[in-house]
């Protein structure tokens, strides 16, 4: 299984530039495969990083495998030939080590920021993949002959059916996981809602000889919460899940609404990873033969409720004694 890193988003970024860059060339030295970044616009208050594209460029400057994935950019947002031109040039920049997580998004006030009705976001986002596949398959932009514009079909041949580089879709509506079955695209599964509920729609839409090879190169994701010993472990779950209880309730009160409460016990189930180094090493195998999914994007720090210290001590234990584990055959 592919076991990637994700968590640094809006206000779990708030650390000085340098030492930010810092844990993700660790993370490469660790091996860790990859580390995702969600592109935020029009953020109050401020946050760091609103373009993943420039974070993935000085990322890459900074390490040697260590692979950068989008999850996501907002499609809507973008004019496709312009983005396609900029995820060329951070392949080239990067040897290939760029991965494309792409979304129809759902923040109103970014949407009237620019002064796009978000009823059209559906559109421009079927609409602007289909031009955007077309152009990383033939590797340029700069292919397209004429002007453009959203609500219009690519014309031309098909692009091949897994384009370099990789494009991978996230969503968990019924007409988002249609269209990924539809054009064979990877998804990257949420924490919230989990994964448990997208695939029982996956389910209903595809026969399991469609949806195997896909799910094999999709991703889902899990707070891990590790220690040298299962009571070390449990020891942080409990201050970890009371900032994740806070953290929903914010949320819940920027965008006006009531906060979803999830008992313990489900939580636990469906949304970590916690233990000793071999409780973790023997989920993550069930997880994987459970779900046939093919990679994992394991949140350390609790998206920001745990500062770097500990997340990097949590980040070391599971590459010193996971890593290695889930690397070799069972029982080896």
């Amino acid at each position: 299984m592919r076991i990637d890193l994700a968590g640094w988003t809006r206000e779990a970024t708030e650390m000085d530039h340098r030492a930010f860059l810092a844990l993700f060339e660790e993370a490469d030295r660790l091996g860790f495969d990859g580390v995702w970044f969600s592109e935020f616009h029009f953020h109050r208050p401020r946050i760091a990083y609103p373009s993943p594209h420039l974070l993935a460029a000085a990322i890459f400057a900074r390490t040697e495998r260590l692979r950068v994935g989008t999850s996501i950019l907002v499609l809507p947002l973008h004019h496709p030939l312009l983005l396609a031109e900029e995820i060329c040039q951070l392949d080239h920049q990067s040897g290939g080590r760029i991965d494309v997580g792409i979304g129809r998004g759902t923040a109103p006030e970014t949407f009237a920021t620019v002064g796009i009705p978000l009823q059209a976001a559906r559109e421009r986002f079927e609409a602007g993949f289909a031009l955007l596949r077309q152009a990383l398959a033939t590797g340029s932009a700069a292919s397209h002959e004429g002007p453009w514009s959203f609500g219009e079909t690519p014309v031309g041949p098909r692009p091949v059916q897994h384009p370099h580089p990789p494009i991978h879709v996230a969503g968990s509506t019924p007409e988002t996981l249609g269209f990924a079955v539809a054009n064979a695209l990877p998804l990257l599964f949420s924490l919230e809602p989990p994964e448990g509920r997208q695939l029982a729609v996956l389910r209903d839409l595809a026969p399991e000889e469609t949806l195997r090879p896909l799910l094999a190169r999709s991703s889902l994701s899990r707070y891990v919460v590790i220690g040298p010993n299962r009571d070390a472990a449990a020891g942080l779950l409990d201050p970890l899940l009371a900032g994740l209880e806070e953290r929903r309730r914010h949320f819940a009160r920027q965008q006006g609404r009531s906060p979803v409460t999830v008992d313990r016990e489900t939580l636990l189930a469906e949304r970590f990873l916690w233990g000793s180094p071999e409780d973790c090493t023997t989920a993550i195998r069930s997880l994987a033969a459970r779900t046939g999914i093919g990679a994992l994007r394991c949140v350390f720090n609790g998206n920001g409720c745990l500062g770097p210290d500990a997340t990097l001590a949590a980040m070391r234990l599971f590459a010193r004694e996971v890593l290695p584990a889930l690397k070799s055959p069972p029982g080896s």
